[in-house]
């Protein structure tokens, strides 16, 4: 009998995992690096141990130091969560040897199918050995991990080298495996996997499918179950591949088997020997919790001859501190507030106040919605993200809503290359003129009404605000009756509160403020000084960090003085692993190089300077 569980992880899938301990009566252990001593899932366990010496990017990498932690705290079973060390073989094995419990598929398995290249060898396929011309599209991808780390689609051929050397580099960093591997790219696909659970007495449970096809740099972003649109044959024939490929690796425990839809036919991905970030979808469909199942089943209890029927319709979408505007550029910065309305499912590893730092995934939160058809799922789960209080850096937000309620979604005909095809149009801004206004009349309560007591009608109070990227100023007055402003009538106006008659209609817009940062409904801005200071010109062709990250190549042969042509990579950063490229903003020449490979930069650092030509 399990009692006490370590999760080797942190931020969302661990507090995640805590929570079915403590329903369970467990009591729960986490571990973390010095950068997350004062994150969320180090406070709500029972016991944390710090993780020493690493960088924090590689902390949680440390197999021998999380045994050592499980050990020192009296837990007597480990829990990988995703990502990190939660498909590595032999940290699964060190857990064991230790005399620890296992709370995950055996080894065998997961060297059989964590790496995808002997995955694919093992259902028959294989990965191209040789690239030529009339195999483009292609796709570079990592052998060991997931969410999109180390995975490139690459068009030209002469872009072939230069993507493996980012791809090996990304995945060594996040997964601490560079291998890669290269197949074919199809293009219009759909993501569909099935999520499997085996016990150790032979019994396999195909849980249905998930659509997963809205994607970002490879990585999920808006995925649901069960995968509409598919013909009762094809769902038949998924679940049946996914069991066949659990058998041959003599699975137990949760995990999935993913697959590409195209014309039809499912296309063999990979198995992911853990549990996955959109799992819960799953349980709300079957009315289940996957993690108390897998402690069950490491425990060695048998599951049911069959799974619970399946009941309704269940979306999730996730939530990142990212700018999509921005090329997906991740955001940090303090999380004043995350809030959901009730009725949504919101796991996360943040609470209000806490830090968004550097070196970990962006991703802030994972809200899931439930309902009895697709339809009603999708609308309850766009109008609560529009309904939510995200108070803090820039996020993916509105991306999130207008995704839901696009016409490709909502008609169940979106594929991998959603986002390529309507980013531009989705990340358009979209600003409520009226937000400037609320604002200012939130921050003028209280103050000096001087105004309402002169003879004569006093000057105009104005105030500006930056709200995306463009500057807005307004003007309103005091009087007697309270503030007045042009074209609306001021039903009330507290700090926390303005409610606007608009052409006969109210509208309330709730006002938060921190520091400068002021948020309105779901409108951020800037507050703006009224005398702003004389800003110096920068240097034309000045290229800035766009995040805080680290510095980890430079092209090589550039140097000051180098020829560059427009787009040309230049330098690449990493930021919550994952590596952004820094490219010539136009042909010229490389006047200034200001930083060298493993340097870190702030937001707004100069990183090069390019002369035009």
């Amino acid at each position: 009998m399990i009692t006490s569980v370590l999760v080797a992880n942190r931020g969302e899938i661990a507090c995640r995992v805590f929570r079915t301990c403590r329903e369970l009566g467990i009591r729960t252990v986490a571990v973390h690096s010095d950068a997350d001593e004062n994150a969320l899932h180090a406070r709500v366990a029972d016991a944390a141990v710090r993780l020493p010496g690493a960088a924090p990017a590689d902390t949680y990498l440390r197999g021998e130091l999380v045994v050592r932690a499980a050990l020192a705290a009296g837990a007597d079973a480990v829990h990988p969560g995703y990502g990190f060390l939660s498909e590595n073989a032999d940290f699964a094995r060190a857990v064991t040897d230790a005399g620890l419990v296992w709370i995950g598929p055996p080894p065998g398995a997961i060297e059989a199918m964590a790496s995808k290249t002997h995955a694919k060898k093992l259902m028959g396929l294989a990965p191209l050995e040789k690239v030529t011309r009339d195999d483009l599209p292609v796709l570079v991808k990592a052998a060991a991990g997931g969410g999109g780390r180390g995975m490139r689609v690459v068009r030209e051929l002469d872009q072939l080298d230069a993507e493996l050397t980012a791809a090996r580099a990304e995945a060594l960093s996040a997964f601490g495996d560079g291998e890669v591997f290269v197949e074919p790219y199809l293009e219009g696909g759909r993501h569909v996997e099935v999520q499997i659970l085996a016990d150790t007495h032979g019994t396999v449970w195909a849980l249905g499918t998930r659509d997963c096809s809205l994607q970002r740099r490879h990585q999920k972003v808006i995925e649901e179950a069960p995968a509409p649109g598919l013909t009762p044959e094809l769902t038949a024939e998924l679940g049946e591949l996914a069991v066949r490929a659990a058998r041959a690796v003599d699975y137990t425990g949760a995990g999935t088997v993913e697959f590409l839809v195209a014309d039809g036919r499912a296309h063999f991905l990979e198995m992911n020997t853990r549990l996955q970030v959109e799992h819960p979808v799953t349980e709300a469909v079957f009315g289940i919790d996957l993690v108390a199942l897998q402690i069950r089943v490491a425990e060695g209890a048998a599951l049911e001859d069959g799974p619970p029927a399946a009941r309704g319709h269940a979306v999730e979408a996730r939530l990142y501190a990212e700018d999509p505007a921005r090329d997906w550029a991740p955001q940090t910065g303090t999380l004043h507030r995350l809030t959901v309305p009730d009725g949504i499912r919101l796991d996360t590893g943040y609470t209000d106040g806490d830090l968004i730092g550097i070196h970990y995934d962006p991703m802030l939160a994972k809200a899931v919605a439930h309902a009895p058809t697709r339809a009603e799922a999708v609308r309850k789960l766009a109008h609560a993200l529009e309904s939510a209080d995200v108070h803090g850096p820039v996020t993916n937000r509105d991306l999130l809503v207008r995704s839901l309620r696009h016409p490709e979604f909502t008609g169940a005909r979106m594929d991998t290359g959603f986002y390529e095809r309507h980013l531009a149009a989705l990340t358009e801004a979209v600003p409520d003129p009226y937000a400037p206004l609320a604002a200012a009349l939130a921050d003028a309560h209280g103050r000096s009404r001087l105004g309402g007591w002169r003879n004569l009608p006093s000057a105009p109070q104005t105030k500006r605000y930056l709200m995306h990227g463009t500057e807005h100023e307004v003007r309103y007055r005091h009087t007697r009756d309270g503030p007045t402003a042009e074209g609306v009538r001021v039903v009330h106006a507290d700090a926390a509160l303005v409610v606007l008659e608009i052409g006969g209609v109210r509208r309330r817009f709730p006002v938060s403020r921190y520091g400068d940062r002021i948020h309105v409904g779901a409108t951020a801005l800037t507050a703006l000084p009224r005398f702003p200071d004389p800003v110096a010109d920068r240097t034309p062709g000045s290229l800035l960090a766009p995040m805080p990250g680290t510095v980890v190549r430079v092209a090589e042969g550039l140097a000051e003085g180098s020829a560059v042509e427009a787009g040309q990579p230049l330098l690449w950063l990493e930021a919550m692993k994952m590596e952004h490229r820094i490219a010539a903003p136009a042909a010229g020449t490389l006047t200034d190089l200001c930083v060298t490979p493993g340097q870190q930069v702030a937001v707004g650092s100069l990183l090069a300077v390019v002369r035009e030509a």
